[in-house]
């Protein structure tokens, strides 16, 4: 039987830690041993209760066998499983959602976001009473230009729609305290860009500054495609910039077409009406472009609007570590009894 993503946490001896790690992973099975080796000594120095939630996001190789492995040597780490692919930001949905920790930090598998800034990411939040901890790539000369250039035009792009309060280079390494995990559990986002959705809260903010390292093995789980789908994510679900753009594409078709008819009516006065076939075919290509432009723009927030009265879950859970382990528990007290 899956468990919806609307539905509530695990009950009855749910545990209450300090901190919960988020980790979205899919198809991991070279990376993720690496990862606990190096994560594992950092959480445990920190001396504080903690879990590792990882979020197996339909895995298709050895990684739900390499987790549950992980699970039986690190009682700490708990796994969550989706039922099918459901993609990143669906992961770390759940993963905030589901977490128990009063504070909540989010990383990927492949450490590329070293797991030695969460310590100082932990350290910044208590001391200064702050809600979310971002961790913003001071150097990205790891990343190909390519990814630099298109990464920069991103940030700038988001910080134009959003404003200066969403760091430039924040990704999805970051901590997010009790308060703000519960504000974003309020909010009713179909498809939450949390690159965005997080500094919109306005909750007192730091930065921890690192350096992004390469992969540590496999390859990408974000190519070209996903980089674009994100952009559009982030750019419908946060502006309706995109609908203002096609109402000045309508004025400025407009403005050619009462210009373009000027120039026949003229034409016509003179008798040349046989040589403005050209400007007439570029017109009715002009005019063809933005309503087929216009059309899409619609199309997109229509679409959205659709998904989102049908209401469906943007993930199930197929299994959770936790609410087994909370199962045994109850089976255990009502033996006793």
């Amino acid at each position: 039987m899956f468990t919806a993503a609307v539905s509530a946490e695990p009950e009855a001896t749910r545990p209450a830690p300090l901190l919960s790690v988020v980790m979205p992973i899919y198809n991991e099975q070279e990376a993720l041993p690496l990862t606990v080796e190096r994560l594992r000594p950092i959480l445990d120095d920190l001396g504080i209760d903690y879990e590792v939630v990882g979020i197996d996001d339909g895995s298709t190789d050895a990684t739900p066998a390499l987790m549950q492995k992980i699970h039986q040597d690190w009682p700490q780490f708990r796994i969550v499983r989706f039922a099918r692919n459901s993609g990143h930001q669906a992961a770390l949905t759940a993963g905030i959602h589901r977490a128990f920790g009063d504070y909540v930090v989010s990383i990927d598998a492949d450490l590329q976001d070293p797991p030695e800034k969460i310590p100082e990411m932990l350290s910044l939040a208590r001391e200064q009473n702050l809600d979310i901890v971002y961790g913003v790539r001071g150097d990205r000369g790891t990343d190909t230009v390519f990814k630099r250039r298109t990464a920069g035009a991103y940030y700038w792009l988001m910080r134009k729609l959003v404003g200066k309060k969403m760091p430039n280079q924040a990704g999805d390494f970051r901590l997010l305290s009790r308060a703000a995990v519960e504000a974003l559990k309020a909010m009713p986002e179909h498809q939450p860009v949390y690159r965005l959705l997080v500094p919109w809260l306005g909750f007192p903010s730091g930065e921890v500054v690192y350096v992004r390292e390469e992969r540590v093995a496999g390859s990408t789980h974000y190519p070209l495609s996903k980089m674009l789908r994100l952009a559009i994510d982030s750019i419908t679900n946060f502006s309706a910039a995109p609908l203002r753009v096609a109402t000045w594409l309508g004025l400025l078709s407009f403005v050619l077409c009462f210009a373009l008819g000027i120039y026949s009516t003229v034409e016509y006065a003179l008798g040349k009406t046989v040589p403005g076939w050209s400007s007439l075919f570029i017109g009715m290509l002009f005019l063809g472009a933005v309503q087929l432009i216009c059309m899409g723009l619609l199309g997109e927030y229509v679409g959205r609007i659709y998904s989102a009265a049908q209401a469906r879950p943007a993930y199930f859970v197929g299994y959770d570590s936790a609410e087994d382990r909370g199962a045994k528990a109850r089976k255990v007290s009502e033996y006793v009894a």
